[in-house]
């Protein structure tokens, strides 16, 4: 017979089971000096990390507890219980895959600093100032459309493309509260100004774009028919093409001077209770072996520190937006807050 323990407190009566209390105890106890172990927030999807987490595990002997997103709530999700456990953190280290949240968390004073010898010549566009994130990896915001329905030469090249009513009703997105989306659309606001963002938004209404859950449930609806055209990132593409959908895309080119890529962040959480496994994590997060891992996976991410091999030459972005993400990161809870009343 299992034994219950009951605890009382004024107005709450907690009931767990003998063993379930046992278990939160062991959760607990230090599983000796030898063990060594690291919490790893990670929004980068799960069959692409799960092989750079393995080999991690395996050149160190360190034992990754990661816990990932999901598409509903990719990366955001995370943010916010990074948030709700402040006073007492659970994650070590966070493998974002976007920048912006991460620089707000920055912000928020709830990232600590790192340095390396690796780090000390980090391109200055995608590391803070601080030390508290680095930018690796980059995907970039693409137009994907339906090969069967519309012809190379039709497709739309860049974000004004699509404003035209010819696509009213053919267009689809991923809402913004999650994901790259509101990333991307704080990008405007940052590039064309708030006026020109609010426009570029009228006028995807007026085309009767519709919202939906993420950037692969939109490039699956232009795969099946249900749309023709859609805004995502590279990533989700080449996903699709693996699949044998019929998807191609077009870099979402913003006026003529490039596209938004978007760098995967690594950062030491504040306060964090393994803090030699962390930075082991970190320092490997950021290495020329985790850049070229990513690039010959399904994802193909752009690297920021190694030239590709004539194989991989394709998957890099041919013109990167010149950006301040941090000036993005301003226009982010405004941006978001501003798509969801003009769309829906």
């Amino acid at each position: 017979m299992r034994r219950i323990i009951t605890i009382v407190l004024p107005g709450l009566v907690i009931i767990i089971t003998a063993c379930l209390f046992a278990t939160l105890l062991s959760c607990r106890k230090n599983p000796g000096p030898e063990h060594k172990e690291v919490v790893l927030y990670c929004s980068v999807d799960q069959v692409i990390a799960e092989p750079v987490i393995a080999e991690f595990e395996k050149q160190t002997g360190v034992d990754v507890l990661p816990r990932f997103d999901t598409e509903a709530s990719k990366t955001v999700g995370l943010v916010q219980r990074i948030r709700a456990e402040a006073a007492f953190p659970v994650a070590d280290v966070l493998w974002a895959n976007e920048i912006f949240h991460t620089i707000r968390l920055a912000r928020e004073n709830l990232l600590a600093p790192y340095s390396s010898d690796t780090t000390k010549d980090w391109p200055e566009r995608y590391a803070d100032p601080n030390g508290r994130w680095y930018g690796f990896a980059l995907r970039a915001r693409v137009i994907a459309y339906n090969t069967k329905r519309i012809s190379a030469e039709e497709a739309p090249k860049c974000l004004e493309d699509v404003l035209d009513r010819k696509w009213k009703g053919r267009i689809v997105m991923a809402a913004p509260e999650f994901g790259t989306t509101g990333g991307d659309v704080a990008s405007w606001f940052a590039h064309y100004g708030p006026g020109g963002a609010v426009e570029i938004l009228k006028k995807l209404k007026e085309n009767n774009i519709r919202l939906v859950e993420g950037n692969s449930t939109a490039v699956r609806m232009v795969a099946t028919g249900q749309a023709d055209v859609c805004f995502t990132d590279t990533d989700d593409v080449y996903a699709a093409q693996r699949n044998g959908w019929p998807v191609a895309m077009n870099y979402l080119d913003q006026g003529g001077d490039g596209t938004l890529a978007i760098p995967n962040t690594a950062a030491l959480i504040k306060n964090a209770g393994n803090p030699e496994e962390a930075e082991e994590l970190m320092e490997f997060l950021l290495s020329e072996q985790l850049e070229e891992m990513l690039l010959r996976s399904d994802s193909h991410n752009c690297p920021i520190s190694l030239v590709p091999s004539e194989q991989f030459k394709k998957y890099v972005i041919p013109k990167p937006l010149d950006v301040d993400y941090e000036k993005v990161a301003n226009h982010l809870p405004t941006a978001i807050r501003t798509t969801m009343e003009v769309l829906r």
